[in-house]
């Protein structure tokens, strides 16, 4: 297994780390979150087609507004909208474990696909959506109480879902576990949560408005206006696959991090490779259990 720099790491190397491990894979990060982003994708041009866009021209006599679009997936009824969340979920939380995956095999040394990361999320759904719900509701909950509380939860629990993953550990336990790691470490993970934000903004700006315009501009014109729409899907669609990397590679590197402050976690690994010398055709067992 090649030699891993595991060392406590300042806020500025976590991020050098992340934007360097991103850089040198960027085909495999993406391939990760477009795959399964693909069926959102295709479940919102669908949704796209079933709109009626509205003709500047059928404004009637009087000065009535016009009915607004009518919702693609959604004019299907209650069924139309379980198959869209279902649809969602899924594609989530593959994109998010099967890059979580990645980066634990690439940051502890080891090779892997596109194809591996993404196979080893089919026994992890029940659970990542379980520890995903849970955070969601204690987040929510925090919010309401002023937002402050929400967004100190949220910084305290950002790495709850590689704790779950690397660790096998359940929607309460990964919690709890994150919250203890991130003891005096909630300003490192707002900055991490704070950029992962203004780039996805950003690339949504960047993206999304030059389509916008031109949808704007485009009453007069239904078929230039559904144009506009599917290159806004097609916009929205670039900008996550681009972004979300991002952030699911920072909390992965931070999850190691403070692991190695606060128990050594390299050490650990070091001991473990040194009691275990691979002979031919053996594969190196995993440190992560």
């Amino acid at each position: 297994m090649p030699a891993v720099d595991l060392r406590p790491l300042s806020l500025g190397e976590i991020l050098d780390r992340t934007f360097t491990l991103y850089r040198r894979h960027f085909l495999l990060f993406l391939g990760i979150s477009a795959i399964p982003q693909l069926l959102i994708l295709a479940m919102n041009l669908v949704q796209t087609l079933f709109l009626t866009v509205p003709h500047a021209a059928s404004r009637p006599v009087g000065g009535q507004i016009p009915r607004g679009p009518s919702g693609g997936l959604l004019a299907f009824g209650v069924v139309g909208f379980f198959v869209a969340l279902i649809i969602y979920l899924v594609a989530y939380l593959f994109a998010q474990g099967g890059t979580i995956y990645a980066v634990s095999d690439l940051y502890l040394g080891r090779p892997t696909t596109i194809g591996a990361s993404l196979r080893r999320m089919w026994g992890q759904l029940a659970n990542l959506f379980g520890v995903t719900f849970l955070n969601g509701c204690v987040i929510l909950i925090g919010m309401i109480f002023l937002i402050i509380p929400g967004v100190y939860l949220a910084c305290r629990l950002i790495t709850c879902v590689p704790a779950a993953l690397l660790e096998d550990l359940g929607a309460r336990e990964s919690l709890e576990r994150s919250y203890g790691l991130t003891k005096d470490n909630a300003g490192r993970a707002f900055v991490i949560g704070f950029l992962f934000f203004a780039m996805l903004y950003a690339v949504n700006v960047l993206f999304m408005i030059p389509f916008g315009i031109v949808l704007a501009f485009s009453a007069k014109d239904p078929s230039l206006a559904r144009l506009a729409l599917v290159l806004m899907q097609v916009g929205s669609f670039l900008a996550t696959i681009l972004v979300n990397p991002f952030f699911l590679i920072a909390t992965s590197v931070f999850y190691y991090d403070l692991r190695v402050r606060k128990e050594g976690f390299d050490l650990q690994l070091m001991l473990n490779s040194a009691e275990v010398v691979p002979s031919a055709g053996s594969s190196v067992p995993s440190m992560l259990s």
